[in-house]
């Protein structure tokens, strides 16, 4: 794919657009998704829920590509301390060993702090349209998403990378390790939901200091 990318911060526009993407990679490739069987369509509903919160927060970043218009990445970011979305508990409880598993990485980073706003950022769904892939979309999401938190203010970047490949991404851009969890260890109800996408290892949560922006907040 030889076509120029833009990046840019989502608005009310990019929702729809962005929920069904990130809906298809996640189905197709993130590791819990494909063990859990999470459907597409499952998964965009999920992202619809936090959408609202990413148009007024101002931290997602979608990329396009300049000639088609066509959305091939996105990456949706809220404060840390936000609250969690109305209607969660309407999603399908696939999803619930995900948040079991994500939410244990946040207990032992946290241990007990809780996150106060405008100081934290969580970039939450990292995604890019197959079509897309290899070719530096998600490093200049994550790069373009710093910049932008770095301007509103914020100091703090935290995600959970839950593929080796997001891993060596974040870690490129200076991201450090904090808390990890294993795939073939975890147990939820006393199963080993993960242990058919043991071999991506398992989630590791990664933080990294911004530097003040010239522009402030």
């Amino acid at each position: 794919m030889n076509q120029a990318i833009e990046y840019s911060v989502c608005t009310a526009r990019d929702t729809d657009e962005m929920a069904r993407m990130l809906g298809e990679t996640f189905s197709r490739r993130e590791p819990p998704a494909v063990a859990l069987g999470i459907t597409a369509g499952e998964f965009e509903t999920f992202v619809q829920l936090l959408c609202p919160a990413a148009v007024t927060e101002g931290l997602t970043i979608v990329a396009r590509r300049t000639d088609t218009g066509e959305m091939v990445g996105a990456l949706l970011t809220e404060d840390s301390a936000s609250a969690m979305p109305h209607g969660m508990d309407g999603l399908t409880s696939k999803f619930d060993p995900i948040f079991d598993i994500l939410g244990q990485l946040d207990t032992e980073y946290r241990r007990g702090h809780s996150a106060q706003h405008g100081e934290s950022m969580h970039l939450y769904l990292l995604g890019v349209a197959e079509s897309a892939t290899g070719h530096g979309v998600a490093k200049h999401l994550v790069a373009e998403c710093l910049e932008t938190g770095a301007r509103k203010g914020y100091r703090v970047a935290v995600t959970e990378a839950t593929t080796k490949v997001s891993q060596h991404v974040f870690g490129r851009l200076g991201f450090s390790e904090r808390v990890h969890r294993s795939y073939e260890q975890h147990r939820f109800n006393g199963r080993a939901v993960f242990a058919s996408v043991s071999e991506h290892g398992g989630p590791i949560l990664m933080d990294r200091h911004l530097e003040p922006s010239s522009e402030g907040r």
